[in-house]
């Protein structure tokens, strides 16, 4: 029996059902950078702020962002976040209340993910696919502070470091922000990575840490002092 599906007594192989699918998916893809770009490239100079969906208001990496988010504002950029809730409440919250321009990158997921209350009405974007999102990240942002986070939050960082390693985007500058947390995974980097000479001694320069939301974003706006913003590719 032949492969297909059956149209006007016909057989239809899968392959070309298939074929058609990705066309089609192709469009659905060109669609959400078109809305991707014509959206982000309207906003002002801005930081994203990234992190778990799974934090709490009670817990420490909540207030770090959102008060994070209030030094960025205060400093003249605004706020890029994944759009959903935990970090990236705390975030868009904090970038809220500070008056500030609150953006949200949002991704279509079965759970956990949905836009938090605090962004923008007309800054909110819903995404299918991960890797247009990611570009809208990487794209348009001046900085990077990565909060404590899980796979997502980890993959985010090290795209973006990887990016900035293979000069394949603009230098910018990325911070982590929570010693105890991220410091085990420095550890890793310098006593695994680097001593197998997986990277060089000077790709640790790419991030800095840091447990203050003042110094973190003094940071960020020192290594923009007398540049002018540009998108990063």
């Amino acid at each position: 029996m032949q492969d297909g599906i059956s149209v006007n007594n016909g057989i239809v192989p899968s392959e070309i059902v298939d074929s058609q699918k990705d066309l089609w998916r192709i469009f659905k893809i060109m669609g959400e950078f078109v809305e991707g770009f014509e959206t982000m490239s309207k906003i002002k100079p801005s930081i994203v702020i990234f992190g778990s969906a799974r934090t709490k208001e009670t817990d420490m990496p909540y207030q770090w962002a959102r008060e994070t988010a209030k030094e960025i504002v205060k400093q003249g950029f605004g706020v890029i976040t994944g759009g959903g809730p935990g970090v990236m409440e705390a975030a868009n919250r904090g970038a809220n209340e500070a008056g500030g321009s609150s953006t949200g990158i949002n991704i279509n997921l079965p759970h956990e993910q949905y836009a938090n209350p605090y962004i923008d009405a007309d800054k909110l974007l819903n995404f299918h696919y991960f890797f247009v999102r990611k570009v809208m990240f990487f794209k348009y942002s001046q900085g990077y502070i990565a909060m404590p986070g899980g796979f997502g939050t980890i993959d985010e960082l090290f795209e973006v470091l990887t990016l900035v390693q293979t000069q394949k985007t603009s230098a910018v500058p990325v911070v982590l922000y929570g010693k105890k947390y991220w410091t085990p995974l420095l550890d890793w980097i310098k006593d695994s990575v680097l001593k197998f000479k997986y990277i060089s001694e000077e790709d640790l320069d790419l991030f800095k840490i840091s447990n203050d939301p003042k110094e973190a974003v003094d940071i960020i706006t020192q290594f923009h002092k007398g540049k002018k913003f540009t998108p990063n590719f």
